[in-house]
């Protein structure tokens, strides 16, 4: 199968899988998220794969979430073969997966993509990496997974924090508060992600599948939230509050959202 927007590979045990956008910073549009989603279906198929290494292209960015570029010039993520943005799925597959997904943090995790290495089981980390949410700076959020699910993993006083003040974190901090499992240096990382696929791999598989839906039964409901987030984000996105966040983003200038605001 090829591919526009991600690469695919298996190595020895391990599906790599690269968003493959540099020139965007790895921003993904729709039909990157539908490239994204057959990866992983692909793997989880694969007999050969026991566990998904997802990283980005380059050394700057491992994703920075949705295409605001993309979202300012035509008010959508893009044209996809479903004709649908389907982010929601994406979550919910790789946590779905049985097999473990290790997150190769190569540099700004930002906003959406941000979320995606929460969801992964594990994420190892550069030492250049940085992490944060964006949403509230560009008139969006994640009220399902990327929120609720980010307070299980670093607690909802660093989560709240995370998400209203939108700074930006380096990988020591990330460490620090339980964000990543390791930081390593830049060069080494994908050597490190495949030696932690290759001590995984030495694992019983059914074993690993019946242990990742067990932790996954404890915020499954979240999937909830999640969903009713994405139907939310698609009306606020729309709004003038929401198109504002997106135009002051891609004209580089300070967003005015108090115009936009009714409190009553």
């Amino acid at each position: 199968m090829t591919f526009e927007d991600i690469t695919y590979a298996v190595e020895d045990s391990a599906a790599v899988i690269t968003i493959n956008r540099p020139e965007r910073y790895n921003a993904f549009r729709a039909k990157t998220v539908e490239e994204l989603i057959k990866a992983f279906r692909l793997a989880w198929a694969d007999k050969q794969v026991q566990s998904v290494i997802l990283t980005g292209a380059g050394e700057k960015a491992f994703c920075t979430g949705g295409d605001v570029k993309q979202r300012a010039e035509t008010g959508d993520y893009g044209p996809s073969e479903s004709g649908m943005f389907e982010i929601g799925n994406l979550h919910k597959l790789i946590r779905d997966i049985p097999k473990p997904v290790i997150a190769a943090v190569n540099g700004v995790a930002v906003g959406g993509g941000h979320v995606l290495h929460v969801l992964c089981d594990v994420s190892l980390a550069s030492e250049t990496a940085r992490f944060g949410q964006a949403g509230p700076k560009v008139g969006s959020f994640d009220a399902g997974f990327g929120s609720a699910y980010l307070a299980r993993v670093v607690g909802e006083k660093k989560a709240r924090e995370i998400w209203f003040w939108c700074r930006m974190y380096d990988a020591q901090e990330a460490l620090g508060m339980g964000l990543v499992n390791k930081v390593v240096p830049a060069d080494q990382l994908l050597k490190e992600a495949k030696e932690w696929a290759a001590e995984v791999a030495e694992k019983s598989p059914t074993a690993i599948r019946f242990l990742k839906q067990s932790f996954n039964a404890d915020t499954d409901h979240q999937a909830g939230y999640s969903n009713m987030a994405m139907t939310a984000l698609d009306l606020f996105t729309a709004s003038p509050e929401g198109l504002e966040g997106a135009s002051a983003f891609a004209e580089k200038r300070k967003p005015d959202f108090n115009q936009h605001v009714n409190w009553h």
